[in-house]
This record gives structure tokens, sequence and C-alpha cells, in this order.
């Protein structure tokens, strides 16, 4: 194998890691923030959360596709490949949430700043808006582990 090939097999897996472990770890700490009720800690933590799901999550999410291409073209591997194609849409998928989640976190962060600021109770649009995070929130997370599965093994979908 080239150096030229295990360097960028080496950051599709770091960034793999990166964006599914900042992934999943965002979300937990946002989840475990809003269970408190506390608006001062959620608009701490929530704007913690949106911030590193730009930097890191955002931008391991952009490695990742490049990075595949590269791999799967330098394998010589069909870019039409059901398994491969599958993985494009579940990607797709995932972004198509993730963007979404991103402006709801600051949106949860503004919002809990303001009943911070006041009397302190979390406002109706608040708890629908940690809903939806929480519903977009799956999908991705879903996605995410199936294209997993998909680059492990390969299979022939149809």
């Amino acid at each position: 194998m080239s150096p030229e090939y295990l360097a960028i097999k080496w950051v599709h897996i770091v960034s793999s890691t990166i964006l599914f472990g900042f992934g999943a770890g965002s979300a937990w700490y946002f989840w475990a923030a809003h269970l408190t009720r506390d608006a001062r800690t959620i608009a701490k933590v929530a704007r913690i959360v949106a911030r590193t799901d730009i930097w890191f999550t955002g931008v391991s999410g952009l490695a990742q596709p490049a990075t595949g291409f590269a791999l799967a073209s330098m394998n010589g591997f069909d870019l039409g490949a059901s398994w491969l194609v599958a993985t494009y849409a579940l990607y797709v998928l995932a972004f198509a949430c993730w963007v979404p989640v991103v402006w709801l976190q600051f949106r949860v962060a503004r919002l809990a700043q303001v009943a911070a600021e006041g009397d302190g109770v979390l406002s109706e649009d608040y708890r629908k808006t940690v809903r939806l995070w929480f519903i977009l929130g799956w999908p991705a997370f879903l996605a995410l582990l199936a294209i997993f599965w998909l680059m492990i093994a390969k299979p022939k979908l149809w």
C-alpha cells in the first residue's frame, strides 16, 4: 500500500470515529442537560454542543465522502455498487437530519437563555424544539450505524 493510500485511509477512519463519536457524545450531553430542566445549564451545554457539532462533526462529515470516494477509487470498487449507493443515500439522509439539528441546538440555547434570564421556566417552544431535535437525531444515528455495517460487509444489495 502506498503512503498516500495509508494517509487517506487513516484520515477516513479517524474522521469516521470523530463523526460518530462526537455526534453520539454531543447528543448525550445535550440530552443530559435537557433532563436537568435547568435553563442556565441547558443554555451553556447547548451552545457548546452546537459549536462542537460544527467544528468536529461537520469537518469530519466533509472528510468522509472525500476520503471515501478516494479509497473506493483506489481499491477499484465500482462506485455504482449497490452497497456504495446505499451508503451515499444513508449519508445524504444523515446530513439532511444533521443540518437542522445543529440549527435546533442553537435555537434551544437561545430559548434556554431567555428562560434563564427570566423566570427560569422553559417555554412550550423550547419543548417543541427539543422534541424535533430528538426525532431528527435518530435517523442520522441509525444511518451512520448502517453505513458502518455497509463499509464492513460490502453486501450486494441488488
